[in-house]
């Protein structure tokens, strides 16, 4: 419950901020910068070590993998077919594409499956919508940012993300079966637990509710893709198609019902890709989200 209010409240904190003199208009900018450079590397420091790899990851490995795929099959041919901006259509494939299965999903799973569903909603947000958002993600942010495609500029930037670095360390740790000592993850763990406060705030900075906005449409597509198709689609796939059973495909099911990814958002927002509705996205996903998620459970209970 603690983690719903603090959701609610950090938004709320945000919206407030945009009324105050005193405080940058964009402020906003100054917090996404330290979400992704200090924040997002701290994380990946943190749990990645700590992975047991095995070929029980492919579920939830996959959900990140191919939700975004899917995402970005279905927005892309939209865009082509209605002729959308390259912005319109980049925003919606990061937004729809990439799933909060940390902030969210980590304290809606643990309350629903205990300790064992949090290993595997880790596994679901580390090696899968983590890396996603440091690849691909970073990829599709600047291809759709400049509308053309620059491919050592793009490795570029990969390879010189903080996240993905992090990543790439951590990662070679745990090949190792190396950690870090104690001190440090406890300083880890502290930096990383700042995502969750400085992104909603940040989202909430950037919030703007606007009955006559041209973005309401989009939203509505965007969140029926992302907290209806995307976790049906899951459901064909790992229930009846790959006939998977137990706690890791429920898991990985729920975490594809999540709202919008807060990072995917602000990585939209520094791209330039429409940053009210990447804003919106999360304002209004997230609290729509618990609705659609106890929808998902009560279903997936019935099976």
């Amino acid at each position: 419950m603690e983690n719903i209010i603090l959701i609610f409240l950090c938004l709320t904190i945000g919206f407030g901020l945009q009324f105050l003199k005193s405080f940058p208009k964009n402020g906003y900018v100054a917090l996404n910068h330290f979400v992704i450079y200090i924040s997002l590397p701290a994380l990946a420091l943190y749990y990645i070590p700590k992975i047991e790899i095995s070929s029980k990851l492919l579920f939830p490995i996959g959900v990140a993998w191919l939700g975004f795929g899917l995402s970005f099959l279905f927005f892309y041919s939209l865009g082509k077919w209605l002729g959308w901006s390259k912005k319109l259509t980049g925003c919606l494939i990061l937004t729809g594409g990439l799933g909060n299965t940390s902030f969210v999903g980590f304290p809606v799973i643990e309350a629903l499956y205990g300790q064992e569903g949090l290993q595997t909603a880790i596994i679901v947000d580390q090696p899968g919508s983590f890396v996603v958002l440091a690849t691909v993600g970073v990829t599709i942010a600047s291809v759709f940012s400049k509308g053309e495609v620059d491919s050592k500029l793009i490795i570029k930037k990969i390879v010189f993300f903080p996240p993905f670095i992090a990543f790439v360390l951590a990662c070679l740790l745990n090949v190792l079966n190396i950690d870090f000592p104690n001190m440090l993850q406890t300083v880890f763990q502290k930096v990383g637990g700042t995502v969750s406060t400085i992104a909603l705030v940040s989202v909430g900075l950037q919030l703007k509710i606007d009955k006559k906005s041209q973005h309401w449409n989009f939203l509505a597509l965007g969140l029926f893709f992302k907290l209806m198709l995307t976790p049906f689609f899951f459901l064909v796939l790992y229930k009846f198609i790959l006939s998977g059973e137990g706690l890791i495909v429920n898991v990985s099911i729920l975490e594809a019902a999540m709202a919008p990814m807060i990072t995917g958002a602000i990585l939209a927002s520094n791209y330039g890709l429409k940053p009210k509705l990447s804003s919106m996205m999360i304002g209004i996903g997230i609290p729509l989200s618990f609705l659609t998620l106890a929808f998902w459970y009560w279903l997936l209970s019935m099976l």
